[in-house]
């Protein structure tokens, strides 16, 4: 749970010393603003090829390897003498923290084919619940450690973290088993697979993080290095990511598209909501800060039950529905709604965060195939920051300079379309889940 919390809350604990940190080291939004895009980039490459090497190496060695670069990426941050160190801290983080939750899902599924009288369910609800909470938690500790330390303690924090990770990891993860006398060698990583899949994914965020000024070079670099990956993983003998299996897994792939949805509706929420109240309210930071953080600890309360009797099938259906209510409801936002009638209705979006993690994560590990479940968990993350990015692409498109109520409306109005989305997909990649 420690482990894999790391990424979600770096990811969300530097948003409040950006300023800050463009101010020591002269710098504006322009440049800050990776300090954010390289984390994403790094974890969305990141977490699938850590997934394929805790499925070679072991679970428990990639795991303390990541915690290593984490460790690395604190103290690095901790002293940048300049941007680009801390640019680099930020990636190295990026790449780290990306062991956490795919080796996290490989040592559940082992113990689990170890124990078969074993229910996961609860494991990997507490798993997504743990995620949540801290990436709900991120904001506002950041604007606390900042205020109180400043901002290079967002960095260091990570050091104790990994110590604690570490210890815990060797005094109560089993060992990884040795591989078995006379047992053929695995076959080598397939690196080519590997560097076509980052540049893909490199191209396509880089693409869909200014969709207001499109590069379209940058988007027919996606499309050929997307159909040489395919074509290259078609017939690859141990391929890193099995093109073949995901489409006969169609299940599996709907699972991919309903988190991206779903995400793509949580951070226009988280970001997009924020910035209008902030600007057409007047809202503080801390305001905005406590006027979301109702939605968020009821994503977490809500996901409890669902994920202790592992209700799969109602989980994706109670998200689809909100995802399709909640847009409804956030029509009626105007500047002068009432504060108790906003987070009210923000709570909606509460159940497609929580309900939408635990129903997906739990989705994907009956529909991944056992021997591949690392990376499988790893692409998950990598469409949660596919969805990240188009929802900044969309609020950038519809506010444009200033975040108004006819810019809102614009979002409400595609987040419906989403919503509708959703809800027609969720049944047919539902149907053959177990129920409980």
């Amino acid at each position: 749970m420690l482990g894999s919390s790391l990424n979600p809350i770096n990811s969300s604990i530097i948003a409040t010393s950006l300023i800050a940190i463009g101010n020591t080291f002269h710098a504006g939004a322009a440049s800050t603003i990776w300090l954010v895009s390289a984390l994403y980039l790094a974890s969305a490459i990141g977490q699938p090829t850590m997934g394929r090497l805790a499925e070679r190496l072991g679970p428990r060695r990639v795991f303390v390897a990541g915690l290593s670069l984490v460790g690395i990426g604190g103290a690095l941050g901790t002293v940048a003498p300049n941007l680009p160190t801390l640019v680099a801290a930020r990636v190295i983080l990026g790449i780290g923290t990306s062991a956490g939750y795919p080796t996290a899902m490989v040592i559940v599924r082992r113990w689990a084919a170890e124990h078969p009288s074993a229910k996961p369910g609860g494991t990997l609800g507490a798993l997504a619940i743990a995620a949540q909470v801290t990436s709900a938690l991120g904001l506002p500790l950041g604007g606390l450690l900042a205020a109180a330390a400043g901002w290079r303690v967002t960095f260091f924090v990570n050091v104790p973290l990994v110590l604690l990770g570490v210890v815990m990891t060797l005094a109560w993860v089993p060992r990884d088993p040795p591989r078995a006398e006379g047992s053929a060698p695995p076959a080598p990583l397939d690196l080519p697979g590997m560097v076509l899949f980052s540049g893909t994914i490199a191209s396509l965020l880089f693409f869909l993080d200014d969709l207001h000024h499109p590069r379209w070079p940058l988007g027919a670099l996606t499309l050929l290095l997307l159909t040489a990956l395919i074509l290259f993983e078609r017939k690859a003998d141990d391929p890193f990511v099995d093109v073949r299996m995901l489409a006969a897994n169609k299940a599996l792939s709907a699972t991919y598209l309903r988190v991206c949805l779903t995400f793509l509706l949580n951070y226009c929420i988280l970001y997009g909501l924020t910035q209008w109240l902030q600007e057409t309210r007047g809202l503080s930071a801390i305001g905005v800060g406590l006027l979301i953080l109702p939605m968020s600890v009821f994503a977490a309360l809500i996901s409890l039950p669902f994920a202790r009797r592992n209700l799969v099938r109602p989980a994706l259906y109670c998200t689809a529905a909100a995802a399709v209510v909640g847009p409804a409801c956030l029509l009626l936002f105007t500047s002068t709604t009432p504060v108790w009638a906003l987070v009210l209705i923000t709570m909606v979006f509460g159940i497609v965060s929580g309900l939408g993690v635990i129903g997906n994560q739990a989705a994907l590990y009956q529909q991944a195939p056992a021997e591949a479940v690392g990376v499988a968990a790893g692409l998950m993350r990598t469409f949660t920051y596919l969805g990240a990015v188009l929802s900044s692409s969309l609020i950038s498109l519809s506010f444009g300079d200033r975040a108004t109520d006819s810019g809102l409306h614009t979002i409400t109005y595609a987040l419906l379309g989403l919503g509708a989305v959703l809800l027609a997909i969720t049944p047919s990649g539902a149907r053959n889940l177990k129920a409980s």
